[in-house]
């Protein structure tokens, strides 16, 4: 009976084709491992800033469910950075797998602090605040010029919140009014102490970094804005927007958060 030509062959020949099918074999696994680690990713989950609630993401979420995300809007309690980083990392506990982390203003410190969790693969900032570790961030942005929006902060029984014409007038300069009185009816007010916070670590130092400079923003000094971008390396928009640019800007928010999430996990 004929033998095959892997029989007739010398020992040597036989293990390097046997060497050669196994390392086509590894690379195919290694190909396959790396096409799945840079899928898209599917999860998305969202974090308000100061005076503000989750549904200051309303028009952002409808496009991404729209898109087939699956998305979740963090409500803050906004009375300590503890207390936030935990309402956000028991929705990170919730998302089944991969997920890019979003945060506005005030809620970029929370992201920078929970965004080290494991199924975070990128961080998207909204004209958001971006402390180093233990950086002293007030001290950071007095450095820039005070914005109009801090003359309109009122403090009762320790905690604060914005008058309605600072709140129309500088922090949803953009948004209709009608919808601005919205807005300003579902502010939740902040702990008076809670800008002094200091973060532990910064997870933009190690992982992919998306950032949305407001150009307009009366709230948060758009040179500031810029700086933390560029420091974080940050894939960066600038959008001719207010300080509430996920809601006068929704789907430009969205394209960002989907160019994140489209890099892969």
């Amino acid at each position: 009976m004929a033998r095959s030509k892997f029989e007739n062959g010398s020992a040597p020949n036989r293990r390097a084709v046997l060497t050669a099918a196994l390392g086509a074999t590894a690379l195919t696994a290694v190909g396959a491992t790396r096409a799945f680690a840079r899928a898209p990713v599917r999860n998305v989950v969202l974090v308000h800033g100061a005076w503000a609630d989750g549904s200051c993401w309303t028009e952002v979420i409808l496009r991404l469910q729209a898109a087939g995300y699956t998305v979740t809007a963090v409500q803050n309690p906004l009375t300590s950075l503890a207390d936030d980083v935990a309402a956000t990392r028991r929705a990170l506990a919730l998302q089944d797998g991969p997920t890019v982390l979003v945060g506005h203003s005030w809620g970029g410190v929370v992201i920078s602090e929970a965004g080290v969790d494991p199924k975070v693969t990128a961080l998207v900032y909204v004209a958001a605040r971006a402390p180093d570790a233990g950086e002293n961030f007030n001290a950071l942005a007095a450095t820039y010029p005070t914005t109009p929006v801090r003359a309109g902060v009122v403090t009762v029984d320790g905690f604060s919140r914005l008058t309605e014409d600072a709140f129309l007038k500088h922090f949803a300069g953009d948004v209709p009014a009608a919808r601005a009185r919205v807005l300003y009816a579902a502010q939740q007010p902040i702990a008076a102490t809670l800008f002094a916070s200091k973060t532990t670590v910064a997870a933009w130092r190690t992982k992919p970094s998306y950032y949305a400079v407001s150009a307009n923003d009366e709230t948060t000094a758009p040179d500031l804005e810029r700086f933390l971008a560029k420091r974080m390396k940050a894939t960066t928009v600038e959008l001719p927007s207010s300080h509430v640019s996920m809601i006068s800007h929704p789907q430009a928010i969205v394209d960002l958060i989907e160019q994140a999430a489209k890099a892969g996990g």
